[in-house]
């Protein structure tokens, strides 16, 4: 029996341990908690601790240009839903709009849409408007990975989607 050399094995096993480490801290939806899928009438909306994208404002990231948490006083349903928003003037606006301010991909990973076609939850933190529309990401490494070819995913996770709310 040939014998491998050790620093192969131990290359190996290192290599094994970074990419399944990695995988272990990607977690799909629904593997921590406080987190849901609401059944909305255009899909499934991510929800977290009971909120739409973790309770952030969907229409801050248009008008401020930034994440902002929303506030308890300034709430509204929609699409089976419950989105918080900073201040009563952004409730209304996105009521008037929803569709011009909600999240694509119903505020999933807009990667793993299009990647692995499944739906996992979001960093508020990850975020990108492209042509008028709202992307949010796992995470910010995996918003630097979908930021490397953003039409391609976004084609891919446009294709995928269909499929995805036809199954939930």
């Amino acid at each position: 029996m040939k014998r491998i050399p050790r620093p192969r094995i131990l290359m190996a096993l290192a290599v094994l341990l970074a990419v399944g480490g990695g995988l272990l801290l990607y977690n799909p939806l629904g593997q921590s908690g406080g987190q849901a899928i609401a059944a909305g009438e255009s899909g499934p909306v991510f929800v977290a601790d009971g909120y739409a994208i973790r309770g952030y404002d969907p229409v801050a990231y248009f008008t401020e240009g930034e994440p902002v948490a929303g506030s308890p006083q300034f709430e509204a349903e929609w699409n089976g839903a419950t989105w918080r928003f900073a201040s009563a003037e952004h409730r209304e606006r996105f009521l008037a709009d929803p569709e011009a301010y909600a999240p694509a991909y119903g505020g999933f990973c807009a990667w793993a849409v299009a990647e692995k076609g499944e739906l996992y939850s979001i960093d508020p933190h990850a975020w990108k408007i492209v042509d008028g529309r709202l992307y949010l990401n796992y995470s910010e490494s995996i918003q630097r990975r979908w930021e490397q070819d953003i039409p391609g995913f976004i084609e891919l996770g446009d294709r995928r989607w269909p499929e995805i709310v036809e199954g939930s």
